[in-house]
């Protein structure tokens, strides 16, 4: 399924920059930035309990937040992009 990760961490503090820093590792290990504070990752089940976990853990719930928009595995039509940043097609292997 493809799962739509953002987040707001609050970055007024040395403790906050860190939690920006350890809550993007977290999805960057789980899927690909979109824009700043968004990342599209597409998992199963397991791996999605697992990303919310880690990423709760990592975070201040009465300073950050933080929202996953499930959009399942027939996500295709539910996806448009526009602008300079090209859209990556998850299902076809990355070669760099």
């Amino acid at each position: 399924m493809l799962v739509l990760v953002t987040y707001d961490i609050n970055v007024e503090t040395t403790e906050g920059k860190r939690r920006l820093r350890r809550v993007a590792k977290q999805c960057v290990n789980y899927g690909i930035r979109v824009q700043n504070s968004v990342f599209e990752c597409r998992v199963d089940a397991a791996q999605y309990t697992k990303l919310k976990h880690l990423i709760q853990s990592e975070m201040d719930e009465s300073r950050d937040s933080v929202r996953f928009y499930m959009l399942g595995s027939h996500y295709a039509g539910k996806v448009e992009h526009f602008g300079v940043k090209p859209g990556i097609d998850l299902d076809e292997p990355l070669i760099l």
